[in-house]
């Protein structure tokens, strides 16, 4: 059964013209193929007959865009083959069935591009298409575990924190997924010819983790939690609690935003210890903790709007998208992402006027922003000791 689907995408977009064939499956798989849709990509999922999917519901979001939707019961002959003459047609499949699960069906990739040498196959798996964990079950939190990223993600002293699904499955997943299938259409250009592209969530994972492995190279990172610079470690760089219990997040990394940290906090600099000496850090982590914790979390987004603190309320998914800039944007997790603007079109104007400060609840939209005298984009920073 062949189904085309409400709010199916337009065809308009860099990647119009496009045909997408996707397996219907879970995470990683299924945003990729929201990605290429948003970009204008003609995608035709197809579904065990009955619709019957792990966590569909969970899906809504990552489901929309799709062109149609064909029901194939890919395990009988009349299924593979039609699936077959779908990829004969198609610019790219994405699959994400384990290693050998596809050949089995007779819808691998030699099949499919014996039929469409120009196919790209895209293959989504958490651990690769070969290795010793090729066909072991995993999850998110299992391909992050042995990447090495989620040793440094959790509090001192505290055991790992599994942050969300969000860089396993999404980031180090579907994201590389995505950039693998545009890569290899791009050489199609020139060879004429598909390719298999081998996207695992621990190889994402895994690359993402270069700045990481070189500032501990550097001897500026320890395989500790809770004590580096970008970790929580840092005063300067982590969360802090506010008297309602709400939090705020800092990145006052560089100095002429410390310094309006400092302004904002009321707090004289010249009082306080040196910033970049980890021994200090503790002793800082508390004075800011205490002053923080003498206003509610939107009295401080209030103080601090506008300036160039690096100061900003940790917005639950419900108060996001109610934030003056996510409104003004139209931005959130249905909203297209990147966006394409046209080179003729004039540039967006800058915001003219100070910033609005955000309170729960508030739908006012963002009039300007000011900024913060001695303010730099690129200023040098002094690694911690």
């Amino acid at each position: 059964m062949t189904e085309a689907l409400p709010g199916a995408v337009s065809g308009a977009g860099p990647l119009a013209g496009l045909r997408v064939v996707e397996l219907a499956g879970i995470g990683p798989a299924p945003y990729a193929c929201l990605l290429l849709a948003e970009m204008g990509a003609a995608v035709v999922r197809v579904d065990r007959p009955g619709g019957g999917r792990s966590f569909a519901e969970w899906h809504r979001l990552l489901d929309r865009g799709r062109h149609r939707t064909l029901e194939l019961d890919l395990k009988t002959p009349q299924g593979a083959a039609r699936l077959l003459r779908e990829a004969a047609e198609a610019d790219v499949l994405v699959e994400g069935f384990r290693p050998g699960v596809a050949e089995r069906l007779g819808i691998g990739p030699g099949a499919c591009q014996a039929r469409n040498p120009g196919l790209v196959y895209a293959r989504m798996t958490g651990w690769g298409q070969d290795g010793p964990l090729a066909g072991t079950a995993g999850h998110d939190i299992n391909y992050l575990a042995l990447s090495g990223a989620l040793h440094a993600v959790g509090e001192e002293g505290g055991p790992p924190v599994p942050p969300l699904n969000l860089l396993g499955d999404f980031a180090g997943g579907s994201m590389f997924l995505v950039a693998g299938v545009l890569a290899a259409l791009y050489e199609r250009r020139r060879t004429g010819r598909g390719r298999i592209v081998d996207a695992a969530v621990v190889d994402g994972a895994g690359s993402m983790l270069g700045m990481l492995v070189a500032m501990a190279g550097a001897g500026q990172w320890r395989y500790e939690r809770g004590v580096n610079l970008l970790d929580g470690g840092a005063p300067f760089y982590r969360c802090y609690a506010c008297a309602d219990g709400r939090h705020l997040a800092v990145g006052a990394l560089e100095e002429p935003f410390y310094r309006a940290l400092l302004d904002g906090l009321g707090l004289d600099g010249r009082r306080l210890p040196d910033r970049w000496d980890r021994d200090n850090w503790p002793a800082l982590r508390q004075r800011f903790a205490a002053a923080f914790a003498r206003r509610d979390r939107d009295a401080w987004a209030a103080r601090f709007a506008g300036t160039d603190a690096c100061v900003t309320p940790v917005l639950s998914a419900a108060e996001a998208a109610d934030h003056p800039h996510h409104r003004a944007r139209r931005s959130g997790p249905a909203t297209p992402a990147p966006r394409f603007r046209d080179p003729a079109a004039a540039p967006a104007a800058p915001p003219a006027g100070p910033v609005p400060p955000f309170e729960a609840g508030s739908r006012t939209a963002p009039a300007g922003r000011r900024t913060v005298t001695g303010r730099s984009r690129t200023p040098a920073t002094t690694p911690p000791k």
